[in-house]
């Protein structure tokens, strides 16, 4: 018995190194390129408020409308996703966002900024919660918290990295008749659209394709998702009810959550909302596949 247990724990701890060590170096890298590509405009502006006649106001408004979209498109988004499959949505996501970054550079007044930036609010919405979906495939409960804080290190290390490299690339200004701005534009979103194709040969669609874990590997991770799903049948929210619609409700308060607060938001993104009515609700990914109830209190 005690041997049994030591092998499966030593089997735990080799699918948990595999997977984090194989799938979160990639995941980072694509939510790099995400925050790059949603801040880039900033810097557009020190050249292409003037270029196009954009002023202060316009550009604040142009800036809000992608958040406007990126709301109203990320419900749906997620819903697609459960139909389509977490790896193919997400490439999805990081090719039509990379394109339309792409058109920023082609933008000449007021409208084309608002229509392009409402294009990509859309076409980047759903791509946090999608990746939180794909880590469930992944990770058991009890490691999700880890792992989400460390996918989450992307974004100072976008603003690190990312603010030097678009201040440098509208150096290029003059460069085939191109502004630097439309230069920043074009080249931050060549490295989204190479990662979106990447998606679909680098992350496997869940561990039964994993060509990096054992039998024994995939058996052990398999049955314990399993174990979690069926917890998940027995709290407030199942996957049940949110494909009836009667959640619905909760899944976009988990969205908008997400907007509220950089802080709170990945971990009400990750985790469904507590019913305020009952003190033994379960923890649940929003996409309902896992659950575990909470301690009572």
């Amino acid at each position: 018995m005690a041997t049994n247990t030591q092998a499966k724990s030593a089997i735990e701890v080799e699918v948990i190194r595999k997977a984090t060590w194989r799938l979160l170096p990639f995941l980072m890298l694509a939510y790099f390129i995400a925050f790059v590509d949603r801040v880039n405009a900033g810097f557009a502006a020190l050249q292409m408020n003037h270029d196009i006649g954009l002023s202060q106001a316009a550009f604040g408004l142009g800036a809000g409308i992608f958040y406007i979209s990126y709301v109203l498109c990320e419900v749906p988004s997620n819903l697609a996703l459960q139909k389509v499959g977490a790896r193919l949505w997400i490439a999805r996501i990081m090719i039509t966002w990379g394109m339309v970054s792409a058109m920023m550079a082609l933008v000449v007044g007021p409208y084309s900024f608002y229509s392009v930036r409402f294009l990509l609010g859309a076409a980047e919405a759903g791509f946090f919660p999608g990746v939180i979906l794909y880590l469930t495939y992944w990770f058991p409960a009890e490691y999700r918290g880890r792992i989400v804080a460390l996918f989450m290190v992307a974004i100072p290390i976008s603003s690190l990295i990312g603010s030097p490299i678009s201040a440098a690339l509208l150096q290029t200004d003059g460069w085939l008749g191109l502004r630097g701005w439309q230069w920043m534009f074009i080249l931050e979103a060549i490295p989204a659209v190479v990662m979106g194709i990447a998606c679909l040969v680098v992350l496997p669609n869940g561990p039964a394709q994993a060509r990096w874990l054992s039998k024994d590997q995939v058996a052990w991770l398999t049955e314990k998702l399993a174990s979690e799903q069926v917890l998940a049948r027995t709290s407030p929210l199942c996957l049940s009810e949110i494909r009836s619609g009667r959640n619905d409700d909760a899944i976009r308060r988990g969205s908008a959550a997400g907007k509220w607060s950089r802080g709170v938001g990945p971990i009400l993104l990750a985790a469904s909302p507590w019913p305020a009515t009952d003190a033994s609700a379960c923890r649940c990914s929003i996409a309902g596949r896992n659950a575990e109830p909470a301690r009572q209190l």
